[in-house]
């Protein structure tokens, strides 16, 4: 480092730059378990119900490799540019705790599945924020089985023990809280897409372990590329916020100690507590040596050439390269991209509803729009209007209703019929919420809840101007005031013309009768 001293004692935290790293385990949704035939879906199972011999490690049992879960390690692996690395073998990492009966978790050490690859992360709404964090490693191996502790004994539930995990390592390429959250959230949503893992943290399907430890930059901003102090890694984190949380916590407490002249001298393990938002110390931090690695001689070496052609062929399209091109295709804005593609179900609604929103408008003789030319001809303010009803009003009804857009009755098919009908303003904004709610409890198609609640716009022109007429004399005192200046009170007509009609006037049409009625 140079005549950079680490203990000098003007250090500040603006000369500390954080350098952390994850350890991320994913859940894999197959249908059994890593090594034996039992179900894998032990959320909300009896403790104990869902295991077998091989689970709980009876002598002379045998591990069977699913295919399933070796097939999505490969794909995750592609979809983060990683070597994928033929054969692969499987290892025995030995520990001792009471949820591991066999002294031993099947897992890779040397040989994984999938290394060096890369995920770029693109920063929402700010581009030149983006950064790329390098993948180290992606690998099978088993989950353990589940401790409780209560009145000072510990519980054991094996249900979970077996259960497929992929375990990626990231280079230690990220500088902030910050940047570790948006990681974990890009990497969710890329999980989702690859349809490997439902990755919800709150849920334990996504674990991450975070390593961090701070290091001196002198006054020009330099420091040794390879110049790195023993870390402290950091658990029981479920969600992102608690993610970063803990880690600006671990900045702060850090920091403090190279002020004091007395940085970490060890690697050690703390876990956060999320009631008292601080880490607490847990225990020292193992090497790989302590692990006593070794090849599992149970299970053969694995070819994977088939897996990594076939998943090659089939490899779905990612989220960012989904995000640009509903850009493109859509117009969509930048914040509202981030939320049609956030979740996979959502994304493919969205291009549902926007395939048949462009049929909706092609075939309707009143619009200026060919099956040809609709798509860019109407795509800005169609973009505009689906994704402020799509990914705000819809999505927002459904979560006050805690559903969830997979299960809801709203069909891309209604949901582009409804759109339509607000472009060609034969149905207000405010009557269109009454009709989406509609369509929310019992999917009715929006043309027969129109009719039957008698919801469409009124379009003629003699019809509106009785109402206005009718309006207008109710009001005498206010039309008084507004031929006298008070404009203002323009609204206020519109309003009422609104009450009257119970939402079927067009507001913009609206507006522009009653400035000609009241100016005459």
């Amino acid at each position: 480092m140079g005549s950079f001293c680490y203990t000098d004692p003007r250090m500040d935290y603006h000369h500390l730059e954080p350098v952390i790293g994850l350890e991320i385990h994913v859940q894999l949704k197959t249908r059994t378990k890593l090594f034996s035939p039992v179900d894998n879906h032990a959320e909300g199972a009896a403790p104990n119900t869902l295991i077998s011999a091989i689970d709980v490690g009876h002598p002379g049992t045998l591990p069977q490799l699913n295919a399933q879960a070796l097939r999505f390690a490969v794909r995750i692996g592609l979809a983060l540019g990683c070597r994928i690395n033929s054969p692969t073998f499987f290892d025995r990492k030995h520990y001792f705790y009471p949820d591991l009966p066999k002294g031993y978790q099947i897992s890779q050490f040397d040989v994984p599945v999938a290394s060096e690859g890369v995920l770029t992360i693109e920063h929402p709404g700010d581009p030149s924020a983006s950064f790329s964090v390098r993948i180290e490693r992606a690998h099978l191996e088993e989950d353990a089985a589940k401790n409780t502790h209560r009145d000072g004994k510990t519980l054991v539930d094996f249900n979970r023990a077996g259960t497929p995990l992929v375990e990626m390592v990231t280079r230690p390429d990220l500088r902030s809280p910050q940047q570790a959250k948006l990681f974990l959230q890009e990497l969710r949503r890329l999980l989702r897409f690859l349809g490997v893992s439902d990755a919800d943290m709150e849920k334990g399907h996504m674990r991450c372990d975070a390593n961090i430890s701070l290091r001196p930059v002198d006054e020009s901003g330099r420091f040794s590329e390879h110049e790195f102090y023993p870390k402290t890694e950091v658990k029981n984190m479920n969600s992102f916020k608690s993610v970063e949380r803990a880690l600006t916590f671990e900045i702060k407490r850090q920091s403090d100690l190279w002020q004091t002249n007395s940085p970490p001298a060890i690697a050690t393990t703390r876990g956060w507590n999320d009631e008292r938002q601080v880490t607490e110390l847990q225990r020292t931090k193992e090497a790989a040596a302590d692990y006593r690695y070794m090849r599992e001689p149970d299970l053969p070496s694995v070819d994977l050439s088939e897996l990594i052609e076939s998943e090659s062929r089939s490899l779905p399209e990612l989220p960012a390269a989904r995000r640009a091109r509903f850009r493109d295709e859509y117009a969509f804005g930048e914040k509202d991209v981030w939320v049609l593609t956030d979740d996979p179900s959502i994304a493919d609604f969205t291009e549902r509803s926007m395939s048949e929103l462009y049929a909706w408008m092609a075939a309707n003789p009143a619009v200026d729009a060919t099956e040809e030319n609709v798509a860019e001809t109407l795509k800005l303010p169609l973009g505009k209007l689906a994704s402020t009803w799509i990914g705000t009003k819809l999505l927002g009804a459904l979560n006050a209703r805690s559903s969830d857009i997979r299960t809801c009755h709203v069909t891309p098919e209604n949901m582009a019929e409804l759109l339509a009908l607000l472009y060609t303003k034969e149905l207000t904004a405010t009557n269109a919420l009454t009709v989406l709610e509609k369509m929310l409890d019992d999917g009715e198609s929006p043309a027969h809840i129109v009719s039957a609640m008698g919801l469409r716009t009124i379009g003629d022109d003699v019809a509106m101007s009785a109402v206005i007429d009718t309006v207008l004399a109710r009001h005498p005192k206010e039309v008084e005031a507004y031929r006298a200046g008070k404009v203002v009170l323009l609204q206020f007509f519109v309003g009422m013309v609104q009450k009257e009609t119970r939402g079927q006037a067009n507001p913009q049409k609206t507006k522009t009768m009653l400035e000609e009625r009241l100016s005459a």
